[in-house]
Order: C-alpha cells, then structure tokens, then sequence
C-alpha cells in the first residue's frame, strides 16, 4: 500500500524533454560518485534517490553537473515534474517510479506517458497527469521562475491542479485510478475489496456449470 493521495502540495521541476526513456530514470549502470557507490542494490551503494537521472546528473568524474536540474539547490524538496512527451518510454522496469518517488516526486505532469510506465506509477502511488502541450508549456515556465517556493496544487478530490500564478487547470483520471490513488491501494488491493462479491459470482458459477469447476485432485 502507498500513501494515499489526497492533495499534494509542492514545486516543481521543470525538464521538457520528449522521451525520457526509463533507462534515463533508472539507468541500469550508473556512475561512480566521489564519496559514495556506484549502483544501487549493493553493499555502500549510493541510494535509489542518488540513482535517480544518474547519467545526466554526474560526469564521468563522479562530480555532479550543475546546470541539471536535479542538482540545483532551487529546485530541492520539488513534488512534482513537468516533463515532455511520451514520459516513460522503454523497458518496463519498475525502478524508475521508485527512484522518482525515493527522489520525493509524487506527480509527473506531461502531454503523454508510456503505458507500462503509467501503470507502474499508479501501483506506487504516483500520479501521472496528462495535460496538453500548451498547459505544460505554461507550467513549466511558472515553475522555472519560482522554482520550489511556486506551490502548486494538486486536488485528487477535484481533479484541478492550481498553478502558483492562481490559474486553476482540471484534468482527467480514471474513476478506478483515481479511487486507488485517494485509497492508496494497487489494483490488486482494489479487486479484493469486492472479495465477498467475488466469492458470490464463482459460488453461482459452480453451480449453473460444474463441469468449468473440476475437484482439486
């Protein structure tokens, strides 16, 4: 179970990239830092949030790059991202949602998400919010300028995200996804709350058909 998710307030990191694969995310071999490991999962490794971006934020010296904006002291303790198109392309691992939300973000904001990507952050209790290009572009401007001070407004409730400039934007989820995210269940939790339904259903079932119901050996 994750921690439900109600309303989130926060910054935001703005990084309008199209195709940030999970590879970028999570990336499988990532540097060595000076004063610290390198990959995750290893004794005197660096942690999941450290990992986080890893190729982008350090060099091949270890040394972080201070024009990332993972790395800027403005943007530190930030909820949310605003990214490009078709976040979370690539392989399916599920590392990427837990880096990201290791790193402290609980809602990805873009024009589109990969699917498998998407259903990875559900089930860890992130929110990704689709809006179109023109709303992110204006959001990630709003975020630039204010950096983690601009609070931003995310109401699950409501399904409205309020921009630190006042603008209010609604925006769609499914009920079923939103029922898990204000709950904090996965999908499977969220089917077995309907646990005595389903022992209804199979009992009629094995009644009008036997023969779909063959004894346990």
């Amino acid at each position: 179970m994750a921690e439900p998710f109600t309303v989130l307030r926060g910054g935001a990191i703005p990084l309008l990239r199209n195709n940030i694969d999970t590879d970028t995310l999570s990336p499988g071999s990532p540097p060595p830092r000076k004063g610290g490991g390198s990959g995750f999962g290893e004794r005197g490794s660096t942690t999941l949030a450290d990992d986080l971006f890893a190729n982008w934020r350090y060099d091949t010296e270890g040394e972080a790059r201070p024009d990332f904006v993972f790395n800027q002291t403005r943007f530190q303790g930030a909820r949310i991202l605003i990214s490009g198109s078709n976040f979370g392309c690539g392989s399916s691992r599920e590392s990427a949602v837990w880096m990201l939300a290791a790193w402290g973000i609980r809602c990805v904001i873009a024009p589109s998400f990969a699917e498998i990507f998407s259903g990875n952050c559900f089930a860890n209790g992130l929110l990704p919010m689709t809006l179109d290009n023109e709303a992110v572009e204006s959001l990630a401007d709003e975020a630039d300028q204010k950096g983690a001070a601009g609070e931003f407004i995310v109401d699950l409730e409501r399904c409205e995200l309020t921009a630190p400039s006042g603008r209010v934007r609604p925006f769609a989820i499914s009920a079923f996804r939103r029922r898990g995210l204000l709950a904090g269940l996965d999908e499977i939790s969220l089917t077995l709350e309907g646990a005595e339904a389903i022992d209804r259903f199979v009992a009629k079932a094995r009644m009008a058909t036997p023969w779909l119901y063959p004894e346990a050996a």
